[in-house]
């Protein structure tokens, strides 16, 4: 985090174990890094909250190297804001990182998001 900016009202943190405690409201998912979150419904809650809170609040998405999870986590949040499931990846990938959801089953996953 640049250590200037503003500090987050709210974390939704993408790790294989808890994070460490912050100053702010924060929500874990277990996200092994390279798949998908061991509760995808609670996945989808979490992110879904992380949505409507981003229209006034800080929120910060977060995993351990800022790309796969983060981006998958990103085009899901894509998703709930109107963006097609087919073209949510594409749409993270020119707009916050070209390497952004890396592996096909996180791709399926941000596809699927979008039907269900």
């Amino acid at each position: 985090m640049d250590p200037g900016a503003p500090l987050p009202s709210y974390g939704v943190y993408l790790l294989g174990r808890r994070p460490p405690e912050v100053p702010w409201e924060a929500r874990w998912i277990r996200w092994p890094d390279f798949r998908l979150p061991s509760d995808r419904a609670a996945a989808r809650e979490v992110l879904a909250d992380a949505w409507e809170r981003a229209a006034g609040e800080r929120v910060e998405i977060a995993c351990g190297g800022g790309r796969g999870r983060t981006g998958t986590a990103l085009a899901c949040l894509a998703v709930l804001d109107g963006v097609p499931g087919e073209e949510a990846v594409a749409y993270v990938r020119r707009h916050y990182d070209r390497h952004a959801v890396e592996t096909p089953w996180q791709r399926r996953y941000v596809r699927r998001f979008g039907e269900g």
